[in-house]
């Protein structure tokens, strides 16, 4: 009993490290990114335009901020800014959401 309960953790923990949550910003836009700490249980990162040039043009970021969900490398869902350079009251909602969608789809 105690391997099938430890197994089962291992997978869903595996599972969900292969969510993640990326933000696109530049450091001039600092007070207008939100809070990551809502996705602590996976992969997060702040991406500075400055220093990861590459990176925004690979994926073709047109507004900072941007979030983009992330579940085996692939794009789930992508939150911009618009021209207002401040993301939707509902940004953190919506990546919620989809994850929620992608853990329900694992069981």
């Amino acid at each position: 009993m105690r391997l099938c309960v430890i197994t089962v953790f291992l997978w869903t923990f595996a599972s969900f490290a292969q969510i993640e949550v990326v933000q696109f910003s530049a450091e001039f836009l600092k007070e207008n990114e939100v809070s990551l700490k809502a996705f602590k249980s996976y992969e997060t990162k702040t991406l500075y335009m400055s220093k990861e040039s590459a990176m925004f043009k690979k994926l073709d970021i047109k507004y900072i901020p941007t979030l983009i969900l992330f579940n085996n490398g692939e794009e789930i869902i992508r939150v911009e800014s618009g021209i207002s350079l401040k993301l939707p009251d509902n940004a953190i909602q919506r990546i919620e959401e989809e994850i929620e969608e992608i853990i329900d789809s694992k069981f």
